[in-house]
């Protein structure tokens, strides 16, 4: 639809229409015909340009929040400005230092490479900076089965984070106590310092392969133990900094019941499913505006959400920027995608 239209439209309509939601972008106010003469760049009268303002509006992408009181781009006219008709700016040198710097890992853990780059990116877009993970990238660092009963082993994942999950396999008692420390020693030096992704590329590409009764004994322990299981999406690592920031803008204060939704969505970590799955369909950033937000619902925010990769081009998780649907898409829109690039090189 954006792209019918964006062809019916001509290049003078189209000139005043980016006129029109730059000026909203830097101000926050309607404009009107005055004030698309004053940006320059045609040479028109006003009631021509007030002409173009109403066709565009009869399209569904500018309103009147006000009777003469100039035009605002509805969420329709955002997508339309996005899509077809903005100019991306660049991430300086200086702002590639501070990402550089901020989320260098230096020996971090996972969990807090993840959340200084939900700091960083907020400090630089002066919005609200989130990075989703889900949990199952944490490396490993002991694997233990030990028999429960007659029939039942159970394993033991010792995480590097100091976390411990227990899960039950069924073996009809198949296996024995010296069997299983023998498993436990192998797998322990083979699987330390790599995470459930990595295991799993393992076992598919190595475990296989191998005869000897303690190899296909592991393979068949850690599949059934470790890999059957799936990731747990539902609870992901949630990392949201600026949110503060949120309650600058008028459009975004007008609801501020929507707002503690948000603030209560985001403490209980329900529907970032959504996030992860929709990173993992994206080739790259990806902008999500007002109502069309299908995180937040909220037609005074929007999102852009970029995905970010492993070295096996893999990937893991999502970091991006949550602001009104004023934000400066210039600029935040490269920010977020150089960003998600130095996590997925800092994280490996």
């Amino acid at each position: 639809m954006t792209e019918n239209l964006y062809t019916a439209l001509n290049d003078r309509s189209k000139h005043i229409f980016k006129n029109l939601v730059e000026s909203y972008l830097e101000t926050g106010s309607p404009a009107g015909s005055e004030t698309i003469l004053k940006r320059g760049g045609l040479n028109l009268s006003s009631s021509s340009i007030r002409a173009i303002l109403s066709n565009l509006q009869k399209e569904g992408l500018l309103y009147a929040p006000h009777t003469s009181a100039g035009r605002m781009p509805t969420n329709k006219g955002m997508r339309f400005f996005v899509d077809g008709l903005l100019e991306f700016g660049r991430v300086s040198n200086s702002e590639k230092e501070i990402i550089k710097q901020q989320c260098a890992s230096r020996g971090k853990p996972y969990e807090e490479v993840l959340e200084v780059a939900s700091k960083a990116i907020s400090g630089l877009s002066s919005h609200a900076g989130i990075v989703i993970a889900p949990k199952f990238q944490k490396n490993i660092k002991h694997i233990e089965f030990i028999r429960l009963n007659e029939t039942q082993i159970m394993s033991i994942l010792a995480y590097e984070n100091g976390e411990v999950e227990n899960r039950i396999i069924e073996d009809g008692g198949k296996y024995n106590h010296s069997l299983l420390v023998q498993t436990s020693n192998y797998l322990s030096s083979k699987f330390q310092n790599k995470n459930i992704s990595q295991i799993k590329k393992l076992v598919e590409n190595e475990l296989v392969k191998y005869q000897n009764e303690l190899e296909i004994i592991s393979s068949k322990l850690i599949k059934r133990g470790i890999l059957e299981s799936s990731p747990n999406l539902k609870n992901p690592y949630i990392f949201l900094h600026g949110h503060s920031n949120l309650l600058k803008d008028e459009m975004v204060l007008k609801d501020l019941d929507q707002i503690r939704g948000l603030f209560d969505e985001i403490e209980k970590k329900t529907s970032f499913v959504n996030i992860l799955e929709n990173a993992a369909k994206a080739n790259g950033v990806q902008i999500f505006i007002g109502s069309k937000n299908f995180l937040f619902k909220h037609s005074g925010l929007s999102m852009v959400m970029a995905p970010y990769k492993n070295k096996d081009q893999e990937i893991v998780g999502a970091i991006g920027v949550v602001g009104p649907t004023r934000l400066n898409y210039a600029k935040i829109v490269p920010l977020v995608d150089y960003t998600s690039k130095i996590i997925g090189k800092v994280i490996d």
